[in-house]
């Protein structure tokens, strides 16, 4: 497991759209190998993009999978939102966080929903053939996550409590990431002349 914070730092609305297209496409990648993934958003207060963002990559090849994605993110495009704009060049930062604190009191499985389905992806003949895939539903905050590793639905409804333990929590860091500015200096250190994933286009694709 590995958890990657994204930030737009001081970067006008066109790095938060950078971060919302960014979260995207590494869970995206990360769905096509096999891999679960969950997030939460920090403030997004216009619509184009969240000022920050927590992903969290399950598995053992999470953390090599997410290697390349830490450092600073380019994305090369006309703004969407201000069309003369000269600046075309649009920086946002991956940063790998720290691991959680203990836990506070377990979530109460009155507020969470669960929904059964079969599993999919990698596997072959060893692939999970039966509804015992779950989705659990956080009603009091909307958080949504999904357990799939296990065989039995009993398990994987244990694992999904505890993915959503730590996303309430990872909830509570970025507020306090946010208030404290500290994703702001973080932003300010990034290497912008050496970007590890570089981007281009509205179709935000891979250069």
């Amino acid at each position: 497991m590995i958890r990657l914070l994204f930030t737009s730092g001081r970067g006008p609305a066109e790095c938060r759209i950078a971060v919302a297209n960014a979260v995207a496409a590494l869970t995206a990648e990360a769905e096509s190998l096999g891999l679960d993934t969950d997030c939460v958003e920090g403030p997004n207060p216009d619509g184009h993009g969240p000022a920050s963002a927590i992903v969290i990559v399950h598995g053992q090849a999470a953390p090599s999978f997410a290697r390349p994605w830490i450092g600073a993110i380019q994305w090369t495009a006309q703004s969407p939102l201000r069309p003369h704009h000269k600046r075309k060049n649009w920086f946002i930062g991956v940063f790998e966080l720290p691991p959680l604190p203990d836990p506070p009191n377990a979530i109460s499985t009155v507020d969470v929903r669960f929904e059964a389905f079969r599993a999919g992806g990698p596997g072959g003949q060893h692939q999970n053939k039966t509804e015992s895939a779950v989705r659990a539903i956080h009603g009091p905050s909307g958080l949504t996550v999904v357990a799939r590793e296990e065989r039995s639905q009993h398990r994987n409804k244990a694992l999904a409590l505890e993915r959503l333990e730590a996303l309430l929590r990872l909830q509570g860091q970025l507020e306090a990431v946010a208030s404290q500015n500290e994703m702001h200096a973080a932003h300010d250190r990034l290497e912008r002349g050496r970007p590890v994933k570089q981007f281009k286009g509205a179709a935000f694709r891979a250069s």
